[in-house]
Parts: C-alpha cells; structure tokens; sequence
C-alpha cells in the first residue's frame, strides 16, 4: 500500500443524492405545521417592534435561529447600548448552545464527508435536523442528502412564513397567548420518542430534566438549556466508562 491510500481515508459511498434529499423533505414535512406557526410568530413579532420588512427577512434568512430568534424580539428595544447588545448576544448564545452537543453527537457521521459539503449544511443545521439525521443514522441511514433536503426545506419554509407572518402584524406577536408556544415543543417530544432505547438512557435523561428544571427555577435567562445538556451529557458519559 503506498503512502498516498494510507494517508487518504476512505471516501464514503454516497455522500450525498438526490433520493436522500427527497427523504430529507420527507421526513421533516411533519413538522412544517409546528415550523410555519413559529415563522408566523417572529414575523409579526419583528412587525410589532418595528423592524423593516427587509430586516425580518433578511433575519431570518442569515440568521436562520429559529427559536433564539423569537427570544430576540422579547429582549428587542428601540435604543441600543453596547452593555444591551452584549446581553442580547450573550441570551442567544446560551439559546444556541445546545446546538454544540446536538453536532457533536452527530460527528463521527459527518466526519466521513468534505468540509466545504459539512460547511454548507451546518447553515441550516436546526433541532428539527438533529431529530431527523439521529433517527435516520441509529436506522443505519448515512446518506447526508437527507439532513440537506431537510434542512433547505426548513430554510425556505422558515423564510417564506416570516414573511407572512410580518404581513400579519402583531395579530399573533404573543405566541402564548394562542398555546403556539406549546407546538414545537409537542412536536420534539414525539420525535424523541423513538429514540429511547432501554432503560439504560433513563438516568442521563431524567438527571438532564431535572438540572434543567432547577436551574430554570434558581437562574433567570436561558441556562438552564447548557446546564441540563452537559448534565445529562456528563451522566450518560460516566455510565458509559462504568459499562
């Protein structure tokens, strides 16, 4: 064996194709409704606070953060200061954090394929994606056309519906107030679902829940999100090396 095939590692077989990416839009189209409602949400929000029509959309198209993106408008004001700016990035930072463990359980999969592929679909990396691309990889799935499909579909679907949602004004600003707040989170739980796999995931789960919701009750904000995953990370971690 030459130096060069030792040096190479193996190329995956399919890194990506266009029946994966059909999967990918698939899969996700069940949670459309939930993603639709909460683009509808920031859309009026941003209305409501008085951000253009061309901010919101280019918000949502750059910024692409869901859920973070819903916890800046209920911080949004009218005048900024750099101690405000730095405690907005500071929120959605911590909102976001989550999506660090989300990829690190997924990187012994993406690993086997280029970067600038990696790169591009990472943009659009969201929780409704990591669902997806953990059920379809436990599966025995490793076609990466499906976490693309699925993430652009998201994307496009995520934008259009901010835009929508701006035209609508502040007719649905508070999300709570109609129970929208409730539907992405049902819509994870029944994904999750499937994910269980014994009883040997109960303990790291349940200490995750329980960090997460004392925290919530003690610290103002969102950190409960990176102390109830480490948490549950860390549990799931020592049971592993005592295994």
């Amino acid at each position: 064996m030459s130096r060069d095939q030792k040096m190479d590692p193996p190329a995956p077989q399919a890194p990506i194709t266009d029946a994966g990416m059909l999967l990918g839009v698939r899969k996700v189209s069940v949670l459309m409704p939930g993603i639709i409602v909460f683009a509808v949400a920031f859309g009026a929000a941003a209305s409501a606070k008085g951000l253009s029509f061309l901010e919101t959309m280019l918000m949502s198209a750059f910024v692409y953060a869901g859920v973070a993106q819903l916890v800046a408008m209920e911080l949004w004001r009218p005048e900024w200061s750099w101690g405000a700016i730095a405690g907005l990035a500071v929120v959605t930072a911590t909102v976001n954090a989550r999506m660090v463990l989300q990829g690190a359980s997924l990187q012994p999969w993406f690993a086997k394929y280029p970067k600038v592929l990696n790169a591009f679909h990472l943009f659009f990396f969201t929780d409704a994606n990591w669902l997806i691309g953990t059920r379809y990889q436990a599966e025995g799935g490793r076609d990466l056309g499906v976490l693309v499909g699925a993430g652009l579909a998201l994307w496009l679907v995520w934008v259009i519906a901010t835009g929508g949602g701006y035209m609508l004004g502040a007719l649905v600003s508070d999300p709570s107030r109609y129970g929208i707040d409730l539907v992405m989170p049902i819509f994870f739980a029944a994904m999750i679902v499937p994910l269980w796999r014994g009883r040997r995931g109960t303990v790291p789960w349940v200490v995750a829940g329980l960090v997460a919701l004392v925290t919530a009750r003690l610290v103002d904000g969102y950190a409960f999100i990176i102390v109830g995953s480490l948490a549950g990370a860390i549990t799931g971690a020592f049971r592993d090396d005592a295994a």
